[in-house]
């Protein structure tokens, strides 16, 4: 289930049925909510925009740099569209210079722990996130994207007590509470999931990932009606996701329309034929029966 990742600089964000029908699919439920949770999610991923790391974009940022090369703010800001274009090593090089200019800079701390988990140098990105809380004690990007870190590692009550004091300091980044819902979810106490998904929803509107999210924990609760409102307004939102349509598919599949289901899981698996709910969804309705 993944949110919208964000880099942060000092002053700006830049543009991350029946009972007796159910009790068979809780394990496929399980598989489908587990599964979710760790693909994200844009939790655990830099959505790439080509613009921010387009020569003229960079040009534009260098030329600002060199009026001013001690002014490590400059570093940052061109980290962070190195970064969202992709760039990740020239992005780490500018998050150096900025940190090795300003020692003090947390934000800059925060973005290149991002940074190293895009890169799968998970030690290195938790080390920055430390140090980014040891500056500011009060930064909730820092405490959210400790704790995808955390759920990512499977450690969920670490995770669960930095996404709570993101919460605690009045964030209005919706990633906390869809991180912490999905630990009430895993803890299967759907009601906090619930209220907790759609506290994101309110703070995210146009993210995907809460409104899956939240299917999900509806799906546990056997409220069908819900969850595929949930799951047919992130296909609106962005209809590239996998996960999306597999769990559309996995509400036909537990009402019997199994042609319905069955092209929703073909859909899933042509978006991404490596995401296992849909190919095991796949599996149990027919491909191409």
């Amino acid at each position: 289930m993944t949110t919208s990742v964000k880099f942060r600089t000092s002053n700006l964000s830049l543009p991350v049925s029946k009972r007796a029908a159910v009790l068979p699919a809780l394990a496929i439920l399980a598989a489908i909510s587990l599964s979710g949770c760790q693909t994200a999610t844009t939790d655990n991923v830099i959505q790439i925009d080509k613009a921010q790391g387009s020569s003229e974009n960079i040009a534009s940022l260098t030329s600002v740099i060199n009026a001013n090369p001690q002014d490590p703010e400059g570093y940052n800001v061109r980290g962070t569209a190195y970064g969202r274009g992709g760039d990740f090593n020239r992005a780490l090089g500018d998050f150096n210079q900025a940190i090795q200019l300003n020692p003090k800079f947390y934000q800059a701390y925060a973005n290149r722990a991002l940074i190293y988990r895009n890169m799968g140098k998970l030690p290195e990105a938790v080390a920055d996130y430390n140090a980014a809380l040891q500056i500011n004690s009060n930064y909730d990007v820092a405490y959210i994207g400790r704790g995808n870190l955390y759920r990512q590692s499977g450690r969920d009550n670490d995770a669960f007590n930095d996404y709570s004091k993101a919460i605690s300091l009045g964030t209005t980044d919706g990633r906390a509470y869809n991180g912490r819902g999905v630990i009430y979810q895993k803890r299967n106490q759907q009601d906090k999931a619930i209220d907790d998904f759609s506290k994101a929803i309110s703070l995210s509107p146009n993210s995907p990932e809460p409104y899956n999210s939240r299917g999900i924990s509806y799906l546990a609760q056997n409220d069908d009606d819900n969850a595929f409102a949930d799951f047919n307004h992130a296909i609106e939102l962005n209809n590239k996701l996998a996960e999306s349509w597999a769990n559309q598919a996995f509400v036909y599949e537990r009402k019997g329309d199994k042609a319905k289901a069955r092209r929703s899981y073909q859909h899933a698996v042509n978006l991404d034929p490596n995401y296992q709910p849909a190919r095991d969804g796949l599996a149990r309705v027919g491909a191409g029966a």
